[in-house]
């Protein structure tokens, strides 16, 4: 059941769009409410339904004795500062989740990525990462690290800096700096991991 009256779009940019909605609270009175998109007009959640995945987050593991887990420290815009966050980017076109992942993780690390496709499917399905105020779906995707001394490809509006950490340095992270909330739910299950098999957690066990 929806709760919209109707739907106002308020700006024409090209990467992120506001829109206006009304509704009607539980009292019967009018409300004003307002989300922003990345999606066309056509292909907003609200109008289409679609929960295919905008874009992915890359759990990425170094092939080592003790992995190391790959993130990046990057300058953000909305909050002026630096947050320590997973490699990530947007699918392009008709890309797979693992074809984004491979292509970000060569932008913004340098390093190859090989997909792991084992464990349980629902990991990978897609999650709304800010409903209050987006309808943007994302999913995470899983895998090794390599070419570890490959340089980054980032663009001139781009502030990264890449992380290998240990368990370690995930703690001290997670203790002490900015961390984006779905990099810190994936830092919580890197500290758990066992060496010899990285992506256990994945087969759904209890």
């Amino acid at each position: 059941m929806t709760h919209i009256d109707a739907i106002e779009k308020q700006t024409d940019n090209r990467f992120l769009n506001m829109y206006h909605l009304d509704f009607t609270d539980r009292q019967g009175k009018p409300g004003n409410y307002y989300f922003c998109t990345r999606r066309s007009d056509d292909r907003i959640m609200i109008r289409s339904g679609d929960m295919t995945p905008d874009g992915i987050c890359i759990y990425a593991v170094t092939r080592e004795e003790e992995p190391r887990l790959v993130l990046v420290r990057e300058y953000r815009f909305p909050i002026d500062a630096q947050i320590y966050s997973l490699p990530a980017g947007l699918i392009d076109g008709d890309e797979t989740p693992g074809n984004a992942a491979v292509r970000e993780m060569k932008e913004e690390t340098g390093f190859t990525f090989t997909e792991y496709t084992g464990g349980e499917a629902f990991y990978r399905r897609p999650f709304l990462l800010v409903p209050g105020f987006s309808d943007e779906p994302g999913c995470a995707v899983f895998g090794y690290a390599s070419d570890l001394s490959s340089a980054p490809q980032n663009e001139s509006s781009e502030w990264i800096e890449v992380v290998l950490a240990d368990k370690a340095e995930v703690r001290r992270i997670l203790s002490e700096e900015k961390v984006s909330v779905r990099a810190a739910f994936l830092m919580f299950q890197f500290l758990q991991m066992s060496p010899e098999a990285p992506f256990a957690f994945l087969n759904g066990g209890i």
